[in-house]
């Protein structure tokens, strides 16, 4: 089993859970965060006054799938996510020694 995590675009969360949807991808979460990476934010005119935006809206979502899915999910994700633009984010993948599952006690990839 392994772990993704992917830090996305607001604006493409709608289309990356459609596509897992699509390739049978059941569980996940999703967190609203905040964050930059090599752009460093930008800078904004809000009412004639120049301000740094140096933190960005972004959302991570994580989620665990059988080592068979792996490729198959990092890769409908990279397709929804991306727009060829600095700031389409990244994708970590863990890997994962166990899952239980808390109401019945199922342990490996049952529990996913």
């Amino acid at each position: 089993m392994h772990k993704i995590e992917a830090i996305l675009q607001p604006s493409k969360l709608d289309a990356v859970k459609e596509a897992l949807t699509e390739i049978g991808v059941e569980g996940l979460t999703i967190l609203e965060a905040r964050g930059h990476g090599r752009q460093k934010g930008h800078t904004e005119f809000y009412r004639g006054r120049e301000y740094s935006v140096d933190v960005l809206p972004k959302i991570k979502m994580e989620l665990v799938v059988a080592d068979a899915m792996v490729e198959r999910t990092v890769q409908a994700i990279v397709k929804a996510a991306r727009t060829g633009k600095i700031g389409d984010g990244k994708i970590f993948l863990s890997k994962i020694d166990e899952a239980i599952r808390i109401r019945n006690d199922e342990r490996g990839e049952t529990a996913l």
